[in-house]
């Protein structure tokens, strides 16, 4: 009898153990949106209690109409929340439980549109086993995106922006420049395209895309340039100027070898390569053309200010090259550019730009 008793239990917990493991999508979807409405149901029972009482005090003569108002309010903002909070887990467990229908790890007796009955209503589930899962119980209607992770693109894109501090190195050298460090500036804006090249390592990356510097000098001690034909020279200005400074616009072509550190992420099984979530690496170049110079001069003589804006070619070159590299966290970085060509084609000492600042590069 004893060993009948024991048979008999193990066959009782093999059977519930079947019947638990067949339960099917659209059962388990049923018992979700029957919490949901219960918490509903549970919280608006509980508030029309909480409002009958402020009615009866105000019957009393306990409280003016005023706060009773006040107190209604603060009531239903609070079940409000409370309802909030308690299907919020309901959701969760929803949106886990679309995430196994499209796994197919959960067994479904419905076609890609059926529906439920609770309470004799009926309630409108879909569900399309491709990238997004709907569902739509009691008139919420919940889109389940089952996202396709931007970090398994080999190439992403950013908006860059830099900004900071330009000067010329004349001779080898920045020191006793002719040009003030603080005054003079770069600023740099464009587009660039991030490739990983290795299809399971994410360490090294490539990075091209195309920029625009604007590249400020502004002289000392009173001077300004001038173009003598072949040359273009500092000179001192016999007219006292609050304002001297030359601009060149360059459109350029940067490339980079970029070293991210941001490594990989695996999740559900799926490996996802980030970017721009660590420390990162960049050296590489650019080349392009300058397509604008102009000189910018403004005087304050005896009180009378005037501003002139000189365009020509001040024998700049046409075009640029040079070398840039870039350290830093994330999206932002400390960034240096160097100009292998000189800023003019034929003076006697060649000048080259060089800049150094920071450089933001926006996912």
């Amino acid at each position: 009898m004893k060993n009948f008793t024991i048979f008999l239990v193990l066959i009782l917990c093999s059977i519930l153990t079947k019947v638990q493991a067949q339960e099917t999508f659209e059962t388990r979807v049923k018992s979700i949106a029957t919490n949901i409405e219960k918490v509903t149901k549970e919280e608006k029972e509980a508030l029309k209690k909480e409002v009958e009482e402020v009615n009866v005090q105000l019957e009393q003569g306990t409280i003016t109409s005023v706060q009773a108002e006040e107190k209604k309010k603060a009531l239903a903002a609070i079940r409000a929340k409370n309802i909030e909070n308690r299907v919020a887990e309901y959701q969760k467990e929803l949106n886990d439980l679309v995430q196994l229908k499209v796994n197919g790890k959960i067994k479904s007796n419905a076609s890609s549109s059926d529906s439920i009955e609770i309470k004799g209503k009926s309630y409108k589930v879909t569900y399309t086993i491709t990238d997004s899962t709907y569902i739509d119980i009691k008139g919420m209607k919940r889109r389940y995106q089952i996202r396709k992770n931007r970090n398994e693109k080999r190439t992403t894109s950013q908006f860059v922006f830099a900004m900071g501090l330009n000067n010329l190195v004349t001779d080898g050298a920045v020191a006793n420049s002719d040009y003030r460090y603080w005054g003079s500036h770069f600023y740099e804006w464009g587009m660039t395209y991030n490739t990983r090249i290795a299809k399971n390592n994410n360490l090294l990356h490539f990075k091209y895309g195309f920029s625009v510097m604007y590249n400020n000098l502004r002289p000392t001690e009173n001077r300004w340039f001038v173009d003598n034909g072949t040359t273009t020279d500092l000179e001192v200005n016999p007219l006292h100027m609050g304002e001297s400074r030359l601009r060149n616009v360059n459109l350029v072509l940067p490339m980079h070898l970029e070293f991210d550190f941001s490594g990989k992420t695996i999740k559900d099984d799926k490996t996802y390569y980030n970017t721009h979530k660590s420390f990162r690496l960049g050296i590489g170049g650019f080349a392009g053309l300058n397509f604008k110079t102009k000189q910018v001069i403004e005087y304050d003589i005896d009180g009378y200010e005037s501003r002139n804006v000189t365009k020509g070619s001040f024998n700049a070159n046409d075009f640029i090259y040079g070398l840039s590299t870039y350290v830093g966290y994330r999206s932002t970085s400390l960034y240096l550019k160097y100009d292998l060509s000189p800023l003019f084609k034929d003076n006697p000492i060649n000048q080259n730009n060089i800049s150094l600042g920071l450089r933001f590069d926006f996912n």
